[in-house]
C-alpha cells in the first residue's frame, strides 16, 4: 500500500475518528509526550520523513533543519522575517498560523464548534472566570494542524492580567471530531489567558484548547508547563506588557486557539471558515474611537 492510498484510508470519517478518539486518548497523549523527547537521531530522522509522507509538514522557515528531539521540531522556531505583524494599531493580527474554523458573533454567550454544535462560553471559561464582556461579542476559532508552526504570539499591544488552567480530556480537535462530540471544546484541557489590549485597555480572551497528542501548552510570561499531570495552581496571576507579535507560548503538537472580543469588534474581511491564516495577519477591527463630546 503506498502513502497516497494510506492518506486515502486514513482520511475516512469513521476511520479517522477511530483511531484519533477511540484509544484511551489520555495514554496516548502522554507517551507521545516521552516520544517526542527521545534524543536519538534515527528515530527523529525517522519520524519526520513518516510526518512529512502523511501529514503537512513543512519546514523550509524553521531557523534550523536539526532536530534532537521530535519535540523541537513540534516547537521549532522561524527564520526571522517569515511572518510579517500587521503594524496597524486598529487591528487585532491572528495570534498563530491557522485554520480558521467556525466564528462570528456569540449569541447570548453560545458560539459555535460545528454546525448544530453549540457550547457555552461560560462552560468553557470555567467557574472562576465571568465570560461576561464577551456575551454578545465575536469570536473566531483557529485550528492549528500537527504540521503547522506551533508557537502563538500576542495579537495586539497588551498586558496579560491572568491565566486559569482547567484541566481535561483530550479529543482530538479535527473537524471530524468537532461534527460528533458536542461541547468539546468545554471537554478538554485549557487554558484561558485574560488580556487588556489597544490604548483603551478593551478585554480580550485566549482560550488554547489541548487535543490528544499535545504533550503540553507552554507560557512563557509565567514559566510554567501546563500538562496531563499538572497539579496547579489552577489559577495563575500574571502582569506581563508585551507588544504586538511577541511571543506568548507554544504547543508541543497541534491544536486550538479561541479568541473572544467584546461588541464592537468586527471579524476582518476574508476571514472565514476554511481559510488558511498566518500568525501576524489581520484578524479582527478594534471598535472605532467615540467621538467627542460636544
Amino acid at each position: 500500500m503506498n502513502m497516497n492510498a494510506i492518506r486515502r484510508f486514513l482520511a475516512q470519517e469513521d476511520i479517522n475518528f477511530l483511531l484519533c478518539n477511540r484509544i484511551p486518548r489520555r495514554l496516548a497523549t502522554l507517551c507521545m509526550g516521552w516520544f517526542s523527547r527521545i534524543e536519538n537521531p534515527w528515530v527523529v530522522r525517522m519520524s519526520i520523513r513518516v510526518w512529512k509522507s502523511l501529514g503537512d509538514l513543512d519546514l523550509t522557515d524553521a531557523r534550523r533543519q536539526d532536530f534532537r528531539t521530535l519535540q523541537e521540531c513540534f516547537t521549532r522556531e522561524l527564520v526571522p522575517g517569515a511572518r510579517v505583524v500587521d503594524p496597524d494599531a486598529t487591528r487585532m493580527c491572528s495570534p498563530c498560523d491557522a485554520i480558521v474554523g467556525a466564528c462570528g458573533t456569540v449569541a447570548e454567550g453560545t458560539v459555535l464548534q460545528a454546525k448544530g454544535f453549540p457550547y457555552s462560553i461560560e462552560e468553557l471559561f470555567g467557574p472562576s472566570q465571568d465570560p461576561g464582556p464577551f456575551r454578545d461579542g465575536v469570536y473566531v476559532t483557529l485550528r492549528l494542524t500537527s504540521g503547522m508552526y506551533h508557537r502563538f504570539h500576542a495579537p495586539l499591544d497588551c498586558d496579560v492580567d491572568h491565566v486559569t488552567y482547567l484541566s481535561g480530556d483530550t479529543w482530538n480537535v479535527n473537524p471530524v471530531a468537532l461534527a460528533r462530540v458536542q461541547r468539546l471544546f468545554c471537554r478538554n484541557e485549557r487554558a484561558v489567558l485574560r488580556l487588556r489590549v489597544g490604548a483603551d485597555g478593551w478585554p480580550v480572551a485566549l482560550v488554547p484548547v489541548a487535543a490528544i497528542l499535545v504533550a503540553a501548552i507552554r507560557l512563557n510570561f509565567v514559566d510554567i508547563l501546563l500538562h496531563l499531570r499538572y497539579r496547579g495552581p489552577n489559577e495563575i496571576p500574571c502582569s506581563v506588557r508585551l507588544s504586538k507579535g511577541d511571543e506568548m507560548g507554544y504547543f508541543q503538537h497541534g491544536s486550538t486557539i479561541i479568541v473572544f472580543a467584546p461588541r464592537g469588534f468586527e471579524l476582518c474581511a476574508g476571514i472565514e471558515p476554511g481559510r488558511r491564516i498566518r500568525m501576524g495577519e489581520p484578524l479582527m477591527a478594534l471598535p472605532a474611537p467615540a467621538a467627542p463630546a460636544g
